[in-house]
């Protein structure tokens, strides 16, 4: 299961990297960011990305795709039960733990370390 998630998660990163590389770094992180979780949100939303989530583990769940996959999920399930109103609810909801985990462990962060200037 190791190499799995190693092999998947390594290649979609690889993509990310080959974009950067290939394009005279006219595709920065932030349109990286932009275009993986989309892409996340459509593959999801078509019925591909569970299969991978199944097949590599964190490999599929921790890249950028997997946070659109996340979203993706989390809005179609709670559209089933609040219509429109469900999806933003959903999105939201479904990526809120990861969205404080980031928050709360880059303040800690910032009080334990000191940038450089």
């Amino acid at each position: 299961m190791l190499l799995k998630a190693f092999l998947v998660g390594g290649a979609i990163c690889l993509m990310g990297q080959l974009l950067m590389d290939l394009t005279s770094h006219r595709i920065t992180p932030g349109h990286i960011l932009v275009v993986f979780v989309t892409l996340g949100v459509i593959i999801s939303a078509l019925g591909f990305y569970q299969p991978l989530v199944d097949f590599a583990g964190a490999g599929a769940t921790v890249p950028l795709t997997g946070f659109g996959h996340l979203m993706a999920q989390g809005a179609i399930t709670e559209a089933k039960n609040s219509g429109l109103l469900g999806v933003f609810k959903g999105a939201l909801g479904a990526a809120a733990g990861g969205i404080t985990a980031a928050v709360v462990f880059g303040y800690l962060a910032a009080l334990v370390f000191k940038p450089k200037g």
